[in-house]
């Protein structure tokens, strides 16, 4: 139960009074339970006939002098109170009303306080789950790429999705559990202490033996239930590669291996299912067996010290201490079955805890510095970078003026969309540094230093929303004819235009009702809009047909207009107008200059474009 707390309980302080009023009504309610139950047996007993003793009031003045007198006074005017009725006509009809007014006052007392606790706890619940998927959403919207990167995104899903519902079937709904149970329990040991605390000290010794075994096999259910939840994050990493790569798969001809694959996870998965539901079933009976025999060897133990004259309880007490003692057994065994729920849960909560853990590595300085414009220059000082071991980039340093249009080339892998994420700071430096106007931008504001970029890239990132929202998207305030303007720009009204809905249209997932070329244009025209004084454009036309590409880069060409723009291609018709060239090889530059000089220089920039247009 501590993991359970030191897990939860940081959610549940933001509702500390939903707790306490809870706690307070729980309480009531055991009260008013323990005292219908108690005050039934000896009601009964006067009204059938059981007890001939005569009772005579006793003063109200005189019950206060201790506890235990306070008790007999309330105890034998109530019985001088129902002898009188009984002995008045049609007294035993009277008696029998006024004990069922009195049980139904009871019960009333009892079922409106456990109503208003359940009605606080409901609130708190809903909170707390609400409260858990915010924070788990900032966290994943706040982590830097490289964590995705080596994460798969099924599995990441499958925290946020399944396992966070987990979390909520097993953990928040077994709160009210554990806040109402244990009073329960409480209270009703209390009487049974007050009792006969001989006994209660032997149930005492029982209880634990009971609560060891349960707990044992808890321990191994947290373990599957682990196992279970990290299966079902393969299953949907496998189901997600399937959606993406449905056309390569059939173009392959390989559903029958995928099918097997997922065949075979799944099979996995009902393995580990089944090992976790028989021992989740197991809770109930084996609780109800253990409380049952609990329940058996007092009633031998109790019967045993009565028999021998070595209990202080009369027949008549032993009895009602049983019944009050069964009254702890529903609640103990829903104790132990919301225990098996918690350690299901808290083996989802590891695996969500996962992501809340795990280090932020681009870090917002304190006092970090706004930037709402850029004026001068972009600088890579020995920059390098790796992902895990080998170098990716290696003592990096050129700079870009305002106005220009620089140009990284080279094979893939060698470092160019790398270099090009360094700048919004997507990732950090491991060596050197990026300085924007004379200072370095991990001083700045991190979003306003990404306020500064605009990015298109070669795979366009599109919503499953309109055309206007993913044009607007991040600018709250962009009107219609905003939009619109952004797109003409961009080459992309004349088919919004005459689309069903025009700029309201929904684009499908990922824009899959678009080509490519109309995706892209989209993306440029988003960048239109936001009007950075930065661009990257990260191989933005590469995916494209020739009549695609040709609007597309007209569509660029008026967006790098009067922009600083740091292009990634890999056709050189984009960059023939570059005013630098960088070359790139296995992390390093290794030729720069414009198209001219580098065609003149016959190196590497030469043979990847006599490559590119079939020049022998």
């Amino acid at each position: 139960m501590k993991a359970f707390f030191r897990t939860i309980g940081k959610y549940l302080l933001p509702y500390k009074k939903n707790i306490i009023l809870n706690v307070l009504f729980n309480f009531l309610s055991a009260i008013f339970s323990v005292f219908s139950l108690i005050s039934m047996i000896p009601l009964l007993k006067i009204l059938f006939g059981m007890d001939n003793k005569v009772y005579g009031y006793i003063p109200i003045k005189n019950a206060f002098t201790s506890l235990e007198a306070l008790g007999n006074a309330v105890k034998h005017n109530i019985y001088c109170l129902i002898t009188q009725i009984i002995d008045s006509p049609g007294g035993t009809t009277k008696a029998l009303v006024i004990i069922g007014i009195f049980l139904i006052t009871m019960v009333a007392l009892k079922v409106g306080f456990t109503y208003l606790a359940s009605y606080y706890i409901a609130y708190l619940r809903n909170s707390v789950v609400r409260d858990m998927r915010v924070k788990i959403y900032n966290k994943t919207l706040s982590l830097p790429v490289g964590f995705f990167s080596e994460e798969r995104k099924g599995d990441i899903m499958a925290r946020i999705t399944g396992d966070v519902t987990e979390v909520e079937a097993s953990v928040i709904n077994s709160l009210e559990m554990l806040i109402k149970n244990p009073i329960i329990i409480l209270v009703f040991v209390t009487t049974m202490i007050i009792m006969s605390w001989q006994l209660t000290v032997f149930v005492c010794v029982l209880f634990p033996v009971a609560g060891f075994i349960i707990g044992r096999i808890g321990k191994t259910l947290k373990k599957h239930s682990m196992a279970g939840q990290n299966k079902m994050g393969e299953l949907l990493s496998t189901t997600e590669e399937t959606l993406s790569g449905l056309k390569i798969i059939k173009g392959f001809a390989a559903e029958k291996k995928i099918a097997g694959r997922f065949r075979n996870q799944t099979e996995e998965y009902r393995r580990i299912m089944n090992r976790i539901y028989i021992r989740r079933y197991l809770a109930s009976p084996l609780s109800e067996f253990l409380g049952t025999l609990v329940v058996i060897i007092v009633m031998w133990y109790g019967g045993y010290l009565i028999l021998n004259n070595t209990s202080l309880l009369s027949p008549e007490k032993f009895l009602v201490y049983l019944a009050v003692f069964y009254s702890i057994i529903n609640p103990s065994k829903a104790f132990s079955t919301e225990y098996y729920s918690i350690q299901k849960g808290l083996a989802s909560m590891e695996r969500i805890n996962r992501i809340l853990d795990a280090e932020n590595t681009i870090v917002e300085r304190k006092n970090a510095k706004p930037i709402k414009s850029f004026h001068d220059t972009i600088e890579y000082t020995d920059v390098s970078f790796r992902y895990k071991t080998d170098l990716v980039l290696k003592n990096i340093s050129f700079t870009v003026k305002k106005g220009q249009m620089i140009a990284l080339v080279g094979h893939s892998g060698a470092g160019k969309s790398t270099l090009a994420d360094l700048l919004p700071r997507l990732y950090d430096t491991e060596g050197g540094h990026i300085l924007i106007d004379g200072l370095d931008i991990r001083e700045y504001r991190i979003n306003d230093l990404r306020n500064l970029m605009g990015i298109v890239t070669q795979d366009p990132i599109l919503f499953n929303d309109t055309f206007y929202n993913n044009i607007a998207f991040g600018l709250e305030t962009a009107t219609l004819e905003q939009v619109t303007e952004a797109a003409m720009v961009a080459n992309a009204h004349e088919f919004i235009a005459t689309s069903e809905e025009g700029y309201y249209t929904n684009i499908g997932d990922r824009g899959g009702k678009l080509s490519g070329g109309q995706r892209q244009r989209i993306s440029i025209a988003r960048a239109v809009l936001k009007n950075p004084p930065i661009l990257i454009l990260d191989e933005a036309t590469s995916a494209l047909d020739t009549e695609s590409e040709k609007l597309v880069q007209d569509a660029l060409a008026k967006l790098m207009k009067n922009r600083t723009s740091l292009v990634i291609a890999h056709r050189f018709s984009t960059i023939i107008n570059a005013d630098k060239i960088f070359v790139l090889k296995n992390g390093e530059i290794i030729e720069n200059g414009n198209h001219n000089e580098l065609m003149e220089l016959n190196g590497e920039y030469r043979k990847y474009f006599d490559m590119q247009y079939f020049v022998s």
